[in-house]
């Protein structure tokens, strides 16, 4: 069965052009203009993977709006801004808002289909059979790489698809220092350093509204981050 990739662009040409490329790559596409009726749709039915484009037709933020409104009906649809705004102060909302990944429209069409099949591959995991490997017990933390699911003391973390693998290579080796090269690596994305530090900040929020003295997630200045069994008492990003 074919993935269902939804694109919300408004301006025709580039709408269309992204389209037929993934549309070449097997994928079924579904293309909408604006928020209104790209909504309308996903209340109906979810698609795969959404790729969302920040100003739309009227509403200059509209596609953040979008987002949000996304991720209340599913905390794990990979989501995918594709803007021409580049700016860091919209790079972090959107990662705030809950998106997996944030890309600008200069962004070559291979490395954007390399993105979108990454992202995918990691949904993919869900399918595969049961096995001891499949689950991460950590202290407080259990991690159900099959479901892609966190809880913290049985208590449910809502993660994204992405900070759901950054948790993963993070809570697999405890005490390790990871790079934020290697954490990419590690959990399949392709974004610069200062991406990588709103997610590690986005996951902390998350585990912190569960428990105000979660510390688990170490900043090792210069080097990257690792995740303790015993928290630490040092000072965040």
């Amino acid at each position: 069965m074919s993935r269902r990739i939804a694109i919300v662009e408004d301006e025709a040409a580039i709408r269309e052009n992204y389209a037929d490329v993934l549309r070449k790559q097997g994928y079924e596409v579904n293309t909408y203009a604006n928020r209104k009726d790209a909504m309308l749709a996903f209340d109906i039915r979810l698609p795969n993977l959404a790729i969302i484009d920040i100003g739309l037709e009227d509403e200059i933020d509209g596609g953040f709006k979008l987002c949000q409104a996304l991720r209340s009906l599913s905390e794990t649809l990979p989501i995918i801004f594709l803007t021409a705004r580049d700016n860091d102060f919209d790079t972090v909302s959107g990662l705030r808002m809950g998106a997996d990944d944030y890309l600008t429209k200069d962004i070559s069409l291979p490395h954007l289909t390399a993105r979108i099949a990454a992202l995918f591959r990691r949904m993919d995991v869900i399918d595969q059979p049961p096995s001891p490997d499949n689950q991460i017990e950590r202290d407080k933390l259990s991690l159900d790489i099959r479901r892609l699911t966190v809880q913290w003391e049985g208590n449910p973390i809502p993660l994204t698809v992405t900070e759901f693998w950054m948790v993963h290579a993070l809570a697999k080796f405890p005490g390790h220092v990871k790079s934020r090269q290697i954490l990419m690596q590690e959990s399949k994305i392709f974004v610069d350093g200062s991406t990588i530090t709103s997610h590690i900040k986005r996951i902390r929020k998350k585990f912190m509204q569960i428990d105000d003295d979660f510390d688990c997630i170490e900043t090792v200045y210069g080097m990257g981050y690792r995740w303790n069994i015993v928290p630490q008492r040092e000072a965040k990003d």
